[in-house]
């Protein structure tokens, strides 16, 4: 078990195996020395729990901890191409948010999985960060995390 994935023990979450693609791409991509992790839908045991617009159907603390799985499994996506260890910096994170039109409250959702990859990480888990609202994603997802990543040399 890596340092990274026994500090997410100790808070009583696992990186399971990487979610396999939905459509036509690779879950993560290695280049040079970042790794950019394809959109990681909220999937726990192969499906989505939750299905809805945020501000409208899903709650702000559900798509906060909803989030927060996107980003497990995007540290799935990139555990399956290189270990955890390996990442010196967690760089930029996009998180996407089905809004209700409404809805404003976009940073406070992307925290649950800023959050997550602080405690992770530590230090090196600060990082850049985009929360956009979007009219849909893919499957009716609530959310969806994208990530990119430094290596070691």
């Amino acid at each position: 078990m890596s340092a990274v994935e026994g500090r997410l023990a100790a808070m009583g979450l696992t990186v399971h195996e990487v979610v396999p693609p939905v459509a036509a791409y690779v879950p993560a991509v290695v280049s040079g020395r970042h790794v950019f992790t394809a959109g990681q839908l909220p999937f726990v045991d192969g499906k989505l729990e939750t299905t809805g617009k945020v501000g409208a159907d899903v709650s702000v603390e559900r798509a906060a901890e909803l989030a927060a799985t996107c980003a497990l499994n995007a540290l799935a996506a990139i555990k399956s191409v290189t270990p955890l260890d390996s990442v010196v910096r967690i760089v930029k994170m996009t998180c996407f948010v089905a809004s209700a039109p409404d809805f404003t409250g976009q940073p406070t959702v992307a925290n649950g999985a800023s959050t997550l990859l602080l405690e992770a990480y530590g230090e090196a888990g600060a990082h850049a960060r985009s929360a956009v609202g979007v009219a849909v994603l893919p499957l009716d997802a609530p959310v969806e995390v994208e990530l990119i990543v430094e290596l070691a040399d």
